[in-house]
């Protein structure tokens, strides 16, 4: 593995052991076993690297997400798989909403989670195209990546703040079912 990649995996590391505001790059290069200067030479800067880091990390999350939906099953069923997803990645996830706090200060960052949501949405209805309506159109893509990506990120707080609260993947379809008839 050379420097790029061994900083990759460490900034991994590091923002799921100690979260973005208390990662350093000091941090990064010990966990790495590199040099404080590789982070500049490959990245540019320690934001560029975690960013980078938490991208590939997402990314690497989708897919694992859109294996265990592969599998195909009722609605309920996918919802579920989902919420065991995010279950086993919460130190993902809880990275994920300390960045959202942190948008108005810093520019980069804002332009990276803009881009993601994104990225998310077309990814979002992708995913569950198969399972409901065709999301063929570039229109239809982004209402139903929107729809998708709102419900996903309010389970994942409730998942993250109060679990045994949260609702279940039968919770959210018969929700969504009441909410279909109004």
């Amino acid at each position: 593995m050379g420097n790029r990649e061994a900083l990759l995996q460490g900034a991994k590391q590091c923002l799921f052991e100690k979260g973005v505001t208390r990662t350093t790059a000091r941090d990064i290069a010990t966990a790495a076993g590199v040099s404080l200067a590789a982070i500049g030479y490959h990245f540019g800067s320690t934001e560029a690297l975690l960013n980078q880091a938490l991208f590939e990390a997402v990314g690497e999350w989708g897919a694992r997400l859109g294996e265990a939906m592969g599998a195909g099953g009722d609605p309920a069923a996918i919802w579920d798989g989902v919420i065991a997803s995010v279950r086993s990645d919460r130190a993902m996830w809880t990275v994920q909403y300390e960045l959202v706090g942190q948008i108005d200060r810093a520019d980069q960052l804002h332009t990276f989670l803009t881009d993601s949501q994104r990225y998310a949405r077309s990814e979002l209805a992708g995913l569950f195209a198969s399972h409901t309506e065709s999301a063929a159109g570039d229109e239809e893509r982004r209402l139903l990546g929107g729809l998708y990506q709102a419900i996903l990120g309010g389970l994942v707080m409730q998942w993250l703040v109060d679990p045994q609260n949260a609702p279940t993947g039968a919770d959210i379809v018969a929700a969504l079912k009441l909410a279909a008839r109004d």
